[in-house]
């Protein structure tokens, strides 16, 4: 299981002087010992992800979004935003689950918070902060999940 960002301290200043010497063209940092970037062994080791399995490619096409979501998550959102929904929605929908959940429950707070990591911490969509529908639909069965990297 990966564990992002509980109990790490983020130095601001660090954060800010990587920020600053970030080149977008190149997607690389410049440092004064040279040149730097992330590769995947740096995701698989700070997150604990498997890097090995088989790869999410191609898109995703519904006519019925609010089906999909109320189907596997229970839920339909006040907003959809052409298959991405927002990530306060999620967090406010879904609440972490008590000892007396259901099964039902406790699988759709699973996708919910496996949404949250795939959304805010590896397909990022900062400027509205919204999460696409098409890795719901990849949660449907945890078992073919567990096989993707």
């Amino acid at each position: 299981m990966a564990i992002i960002g509980w109990a790490c301290k983020l130095d601001l200043k660090l954060i800010s002087a990587l920020i600053e010497r970030w080149r977008a063209e190149t997607h690389k940092f410049h440092l004064l010992c040279g040149e730097c970037t992330i590769i995947l062994e740096d995701m698989q080791l700070q997150l604990g992800l498997p890097v090995d399995g088989s790869a999410l490619i191609g898109s995703v096409q519904s006519a019925d979004w609010g089906a999909i979501y109320y189907d596997l998550l229970g839920a339909i959102p006040n907003t959809i935003y052409e298959g991405r929904v927002g990530m306060g929605w999620l967090r406010d929908t879904f609440p972490e689950q008590g000892n007396d959940s259901t099964e039902l429950e406790k699988i759709q707070y699973v996708r919910v918070f496996i949404l949250e990591m795939i959304g805010g911490y590896l397909m990022l969509d900062l400027s509205q902060n919204l999460v696409h529908l098409m890795w719901l639909l990849k949660l449907v069965d945890f078992r073919a999940a567990g096989e993707f990297s």
